[in-house]
């Protein structure tokens, strides 16, 4: 199993157009880049390519990144920076099967599955396929599991890419709070690579409307907000589900240019063989 982070940024990515911070402006100097989120894993055994997430900045990552076009793709919710990169399926495929939850939402009354149908009817090159949170099915020869975690007021899954003959484990925590459930975090346990969504450091949530949440045993928020984790809330989870190795991702340009560079955060193009 290859993984390569093609997008490791948040909503706007870093650097952010516009924007002259000193994290902006370091990242440019350093020729590095976090684009919206994605992830490319690649069967070794199969050729077959799989895409977590389909970025806007899809065009970008696949002319950039030596990664072949995807044979199967997974979409964990419905947010732009992670959904609106589909369109770039016009003219590029044959076919794309794509995959998401079939649960529906209560607060759009439909699933993941059904927006992306009526999002992208007029590519009928796309064809979606409805999944059980849980329940494990087949995509490019991996087993692959959609684990539901909290990010309101949407729904939103992390998602489970196992190979069975080797063993490979990939977990992507998916944009989420810190309060996971039980059922969830033990499905993304003993991953031998985590991807875990640590938009800003704890220490900007008193910046935030509605401050951190889920403070650890030291009080410092695990949540910024009620969307995202901090760093410190994706490292004290990385922790308890024993990852041999933790990346963290959909990382904002409001980390502190003294931190936004250091270990474990991730930068695009990083390439990972399990």
């Amino acid at each position: 199993m290859e993984v390569t982070l093609l997008g490791t940024g948040d909503t706007t990515g870093t650097p952010t157009p516009g924007c002259d911070c000193d994290t902006c402006e370091a990242a440019k100097e350093r020729g590095v880049e976090r684009s919206r989120f994605s992830v490319h894993v690649r069967n070794e055994r199969t050729d077959e390519s799989l895409l977590i997430d389909a970025s806007p900045d899809f065009r970008h990552q696949f002319l950039h990144r030596d990664v072949c076009l995807p044979d199967e793709a997974i979409i964990t919710h419905i947010h732009f920076d992670h959904l609106d990169g589909l369109g770039n399926a016009y003219r590029l495929f044959e076919d794309l099967p794509v995959h998401a939850a079939g649960e529906t939402d209560p607060l759009t009354g439909e699933s993941v599955a059904d927006t992306i149908r009526s999002k992208y009817d007029y590519l009928d090159r796309v064809t979606v396929h409805d999944h059980a949170p849980h329940e494990t099915f087949e995509a490019c020869g991996f087993d692959v599991t959609l684990v539901p975690v909290e990010h309101p007021p949407l729904v939103c899954y992390g998602v489970v890419v196992e190979d069975s003959e080797t063993g490979a484990k990939l977990s992507l925590t998916g944009d989420t709070s810190y309060d996971i459930a039980d059922a969830s975090r033990e499905a993304l346990a003993d991953a031998d690579l985590l991807l875990a969504d640590a938009i800003v450091p704890a220490s900007l949530c008193e910046h935030h409307p509605v401050g951190g949440d889920h403070p650890g045993p030291d009080g410092v928020p695990r949540t910024f907000g009620t969307k995202h984790m901090t760093r410190e809330g994706a490292l004290a989870l990385a922790d308890e589900l024993d990852a041999a190795q933790t990346r963290l991702v959909h990382l904002a340009h409001y980390y502190p240019v003294e931190e936004a560079f250091e270990e474990p955060l991730a930068i695009d193009g990083e390439r990972y063989r399990l």
